[in-house]
């Protein structure tokens, strides 16, 4: 293989067209990763995709594009739950994969695509790579340092909205093919906050403290009609829903996936509590702590997430004003990895491990009665 690392994107929604195919075609990128193809069953829309970001192949099917010899690694951006389904074909033909969150909706199945990458020496990087922020990094630093004494119990979480509903422009405005139907979010598998945003806090939270060890949950729907369009969508799946995690040494967390309310206006940070003390986000004690390439940060506010994500490596140039660069870093990771074997801390383990915490919590929320989380994975050296 090149240098280069040929890609194929798989599903070409919202996610692919606002940020993937964005990044991925910038001309800074051509020596490293250059995208050959990408497939989506619909192929008015896949057709014109490809025109606009010049990519030369288009396929229907996930089958199509594995088997046809075009790419060494994907990443995969369709409804999530497909996402086993499509990594395991792109594993067993022998690419690579990089999975946007999560990377399934069970255990059982992040077991079988960990397993079949290791058996077939292919590597898998699985969004969201919340342990490359520095951030949080110097988060878990501050904690393990006693800087709030010892940690008692932590919070984080999201919340749906109507956000999938209005989403724009690229859900919205006329493109070939129609409108991008976002149903998907509200049915199993694999909809709901949980899968969708909550991720985003089980990482970080899992990238701060390590693994959690138990979970209990309540959980249900506060909007069980969605609408798009003018048109009704039935939700399935539930739609508010709070875990309390037993991490270690006591500590407890609160973690929310509910239809409104946050906790912070940084999206995904979490607050943390210890008996001498408290971090906030980006604040430790109400002061702003520092961190690597926080000057890259200090002229904006923590809720913008895109200027959070400058702190990346590869989100350098143009890459700080095409949105989602949290998605390009992942992928880069992948390609990195592919490249010289750069190792990175967005592990499929964790990623697991989050699913696990998912699936768990809607197990205890079913059966009223707490569960065990029975994966675990191990937390790099800080390294700041």
């Amino acid at each position: 293989m090149s240098d280069v690392v040929r890609m194929g994107v798989v599903g070409v929604g919202a996610l692919a067209q606002r940020a993937i195919l964005p990044h991925l075609t910038q001309e800074d990128l051509h020596d490293s990763v250059q995208v050959r193809a990408i497939c989506d069953p619909v192929a008015e829309r896949a057709e014109e995709v490809a025109r606009r970001f010049g990519v030369p192949r288009v396929y229907a099917r996930v089958e199509e594009l594995v088997s046809a010899g075009e790419a060494d690694a994907v990443t995969i951006a369709s409804p999530i739950g497909l996402h086993f389904e499509h990594g395991r074909l792109a594993l067993e033909a022998g690419l690579h994969v990089h999975f946007n969150k999560t990377m399934s909706t069970t255990v059982d199945e992040a077991d079988v695509l960990i397993e079949t990458a290791q058996a077939r020496g292919l590597k898998i990087v699985a969004s969201p790579g919340e342990g490359l922020r520095p951030q949080l990094r110097r988060t878990r630093q501050l904690i393990e340092q006693g800087a709030i004494g010892k940690l008692s119990w932590a919070i984080c979480g999201v919340a749906f909205g109507r956000y999938h509903e209005s989403e724009e422009p690229e859900r919205l405005e006329p493109h070939a093919g129609g409108p991008i139907d976002p149903s998907w979010y509200f049915r199993k598998p694999g909809g709901g906050p949980l899968y969708d945003m909550a991720a985003y806090a089980l990482h970080g939270l899992t990238s701060v403290l390590g693994p959690a060890r138990r979970v209990t949950a309540l959980s249900g729907k506060v909007l069980p009609l969605r609408e798009f369009m003018g048109t009704a969508v039935d939700a399935e799946v539930d739609d508010n829903t709070v875990l309390l995690l037993d991490i270690a040494d006591n500590a407890l967390a609160v973690v929310h996936g509910t239809a409104a309310g946050t906790i912070l206006d940084d999206f995904g940070a979490a607050c943390y509590f210890g008996t001498e003390g408290e971090i906030r986000g980006l604040l430790l004690n109400g002061e702003p702590f520092d961190f690597p390439g926080r000057d890259l940060t200090v002229d904006a506010p923590t809720w913008d997430w895109e200027a959070q994500m400058r702190v990346l490596p590869h989100v350098v140039g143009p890459h700080r004003r095409i949105p989602e660069s949290h998605v390009f870093e992942d992928i880069m990771q992948l390609v990195d990895a592919i490249r010289d074997g750069t190792p990175t801390p967005v592990t499929a383990e964790q990623a697991r491990h989050v699913v696990d915490i998912i699936e768990s919590a809607y197990r205890a929320a079913g059966t009223g009665f707490r569960q065990d989380i029975r994966t675990v994975f191990q937390l790099p050296a800080v390294g700041l």
